[in-house]
């Protein structure tokens, strides 16, 4: 199984690159990971719709028909970190492939990668930045790894 790590536009921070960089290390102990980045740099718009139609063709051209997917949506279900790694063992026991966690861009997903979608996760009721998205679920995504496993990273 390989875990896909989806995500609208680069960023610029090198200290997120980092940090996100040093959690796909320690994940890819697991299970392999990997970050995909589609540039939407050139997407010159003005209508937001039109956005996330247009980033939305972008996400659906690298998802197969076979893959599961998981839209990180402020709209989705929220898990404690343990529910969470829960809910990843139960997807991994479904023998898939290949999971997609997709962060879309500042204005959400079109509606067909919602029709698309497999499941809605929501990180937290607020709103963060999609630099900082990365970073906290990377953590989280390792975090359940080592519940999973029964390591000593998460303390409850």
């Amino acid at each position: 199984m390989k875990i896909t790590l989806l995500l609208i536009g680069k960023t610029s921070s090198t200290e997120v690159k980092s940090i996100c960089d040093d959690y796909r290390k320690r994940i890819n102990h697991y299970m392999k990971m990997e970050e995909v980045i589609i540039d939407n740099s050139n997407i010159k718009i003005q209508d937001n719709s039109k956005v996330k139609e247009k980033e939305g063709e972008l996400i659906l051209k690298k998802i197969a028909g076979t893959d599961f997917v998981i839209l990180l949506d402020d709209k989705g279900k929220e898990f404690t970190s343990v529910q969470f790694a829960q809910y990843l063992e139960s997807i991994f026991n479904q023998s898939v492939k290949n999971v997609f966690f997709v962060v879309g861009g500042a204005y959400g997903f079109s509606d067909a990668v919602y029709k698309r979608a497999n499941a809605k996760l929501s990180l937290s009721k607020m709103t963060f930045s999609h630099q900082i998205i990365r970073v906290l679920f990377s953590e989280q995504l390792y975090r359940a790894f080592s519940i999973i496993r029964k390591e000593p990273y998460h303390h409850e």
